[in-house]
């Protein structure tokens, strides 16, 4: 191994000390009460050396979150795109199952509410925009081919169905479920109900605003 690669392989090691020390903080103390000096003292370097990794501690921060939503993506059987009322299904039960298996992950990005908005670097998540619009493409042609009744809005769909798994999901992270309640068995029945009320018709009274 030559010079240049062993100070690149050394290089990501030490950005991969940082990145999980700060995912560990970032999630038991809060985003907003961690600072760069404490994920230093975590890994025993100094402030100065974690700012030759990442220029601030919100871009600590967004490069998590990168990592979290590919690791959202990938978990489980990905399909290529929601055209059917089982994969759409499957794609919110995902959701909930990446929720379980990384639930640091989710702590950071859809529980801490002082965390950066990711919007500010779309550059960078481009591909979480294009995830995005694929999943409102197959919810669009679902309602088309029926499954719901017309006018539904699929923008409404993706929120409805988004709240129904979010909310058992951190019920479950958060322990508000009684001992020897089945958090799993809740999430599918709380999908399936928000599902069924979807297409029986019932009048939402949501209505989501564009994203940019």
């Amino acid at each position: 191994m030559g010079v240049k690669e062993r100070h690149e392989r050394e290089r990501e090691a030490v950005a991969r000390a940082i990145l999980d020390a700060a995912r560990e903080l970032f999630v038991a103390e809060g985003y907003q009460n961690v600072s760069i000096r404490k994920i230093a003292e975590k890994i025993e370097y100094s402030p100065a050396a974690i700012y030759g990794y990442f220029p601030s501690k919100d871009d600590i921060f967004l490069a998590l979150a990168e990592e979290g939503f590919r690791l959202l993506f990938a978990c489980g059987s990905q399909p290529q795109e929601l055209a059917s009322l089982d994969s759409i299904r499957a794609g919110f039960q995902r959701f909930y199952e990446f929720s379980k298996t990384h639930p640091e992950y989710f702590a950071l990005m859809f529980v801490d509410r002082s965390v950066p908005r990711i919007s500010r670097d779309w550059a960078r998540f481009g591909f979480v925009r294009d995830m995005r619009q694929t999943m409102a493409a197959g919810i669009q042609t679902v309602i088309d081919a029926g499954d719901f009744p017309p006018g539904t809005q699929g923008d409404a769909v993706f929120r409805i169905l988004m709240a129904a798994v979010h909310g058992v999901a951190v019920m479950r992270l958060c322990e508000r479920l009684a001992p020897g309640e089945d958090a799993d068995a809740l999430a599918r029945d709380t999908l399936e109900a928000a599902l069924t009320g979807l297409r029986t018709g019932i009048t939402h009274s949501f209505h989501p605003q564009k994203c940019d």
